[in-house]
């Protein structure tokens, strides 16, 4: 997934929190702004998380590769 719709979605989880924390009309409307508010670290960390996932994947498919030039193996 685009690393941008990760940045996207916390964004508008700052935005909202903020919203709900102002203009919120319920009794406890400061809490929940300030639990929408957490989403956006939450959603920041699982958009790291699934790029170091990529990179991972695609340096265990290097590795790979490399293995099987050293073994000659090689497939062209």
């Amino acid at each position: 997934m685009n690393p941008m719709y990760y940045f996207i979605g916390a964004t508008l989880s700052i935005l909202l929190s903020i919203y709900v924390f102002i203009f919120g009309t319920g009794g406890n409307h400061e809490l929940v702004g300030i639990f929408i508010g957490l989403w956006a670290p939450t959603i920041i960390a699982v958009g790291i998380f699934n790029t170091l996932l990529g990179i991972h994947d695609e340096m265990c498919c290097a590795h790979r590769r490399i293995e099987g030039r050293q073994k000659g193996d090689d497939e062209q």
